[in-house]
């Protein structure tokens, strides 16, 4: 499949991880590694070996992607197994969790920083740092990942309608896939997105394409008040709450309420989407939203 090649770990005791698999993807023509994470509906019944699935017949299944899968993709798999049962007329839930092997957290962390990054223009200001591989990585999503679960793993399963949930850095990938492939998804899940990157870059880059987009797709934009406005805690010192705010300040986005609702506001009215939600999770931090958003996402994704 286009050079990548997908390597089965051990199955695990069905009571450790349920209903889940994981597998290597190798490129050694890119020299990359990613990590898949597949979790499927109990009523699918288990494997003992990812490379020996019984697949089950008339089924028909939403699917959602989830970015950094090694931090998100089990409480994905948990929002999913914590729905009641759908009525025999409704699609199952598939999680696809994709993240990085953690037995080398640089290589994770910088192939992390190449992957999510959009393309700047040759006549930005200044070079590119990391090199943007956000086109190589949403070709390897939609291209390589997503007919590999479709046909190898379970061929005889119907596929519906695709959902793409991003946190943070992540958020913003995901708000760049929506602006150059928008028919990849249905449903685009944006969580506390890193849109101060590069100086809200990508702001612009959503005014200008947002009315070329063709596939109408729906959008949730979710940030936690605390992220932009954060609070001092119990027994939290003023000195130490000044440097925790200086903190959050220099490593997430101390914006995130003004640009979400900028976000909001330049693509609420297009008529090239189908809907548009701004969602905040009052006395939420960061990384709190996270799962929060991947519960809430996955009940707005099932509705429509």
């Amino acid at each position: 499949m286009n050079g990548w090649s997908f390597h089965p770990y051990p199955a695990f005791a069905p009571t450790l991880y349920p209903n889940t698999a994981f597998w290597n993807a190798t490129n050694p023509s890119k020299n990359v590694t990613y990590q898949i994470q597949l979790s499927w509906p109990f009523s699918w019944g288990s494997s003992p070996s990812p490379s020996n699935f019984t697949t089950p017949g008339n089924k028909t299944a939403l699917t959602m992607y989830v970015l950094d899968g090694n931090a998100y993709g089990t409480t994905a798999a948990e929002a999913w197994h914590r729905r009641p049962p759908p009525a025999a007329t409704n699609p199952d839930g598939l999680v696809v969790s994709i993240g990085y092997p953690l037995t080398d957290s640089v290589y994770a962390l910088t192939q992390r920083s190449i992957d999510f990054s959009p393309p700047l223009p040759p006549s930005f200001p200044q070079p590119q740092t990391p090199p943007s591989g956000a086109d190589d990585f949403l070709a390897f999503i939609s291209g390589t990942v997503r007919p590999w679960v479709r046909k190898r793993v379970f061929p005889s399963v119907t596929f519906k309608r695709d959902a793409l949930y991003g946190h943070s850095f992540g958020g913003l990938f995901v708000v760049y896939a929506l602006i150059s492939k928008p028919e990849a998804f249905d449903t685009f899940l944006v969580a506390s997105p890193s849109l101060y990157w590069n100086r809200g870059y990508i702001l612009d880059e959503v005014s200008n394409r947002v009315e070329s987009l063709h596939s109408n797709p729906a959008v949730v934009i979710s940030y936690g008040d605390l992220e932009q406005f954060p609070v001092r805690r119990r027994k939290e010192t003023e000195a130490e709450f000044q440097a925790r705010k200086s903190r959050i300040s220099t490593r997430f986005n101390s914006s995130m309420t003004v640009q979400c609702h900028d976000l909001y506001d330049r693509i609420k009215g297009s008529p090239k989407l189908r809907d548009v939600v701004l969602k905040e999770y009052a006395g939420q931090e960061h990384t709190s939203v996270a799962a929060s958003a991947i519960t809430d996402g996955v009940e707005y994704f099932v509705d429509w």
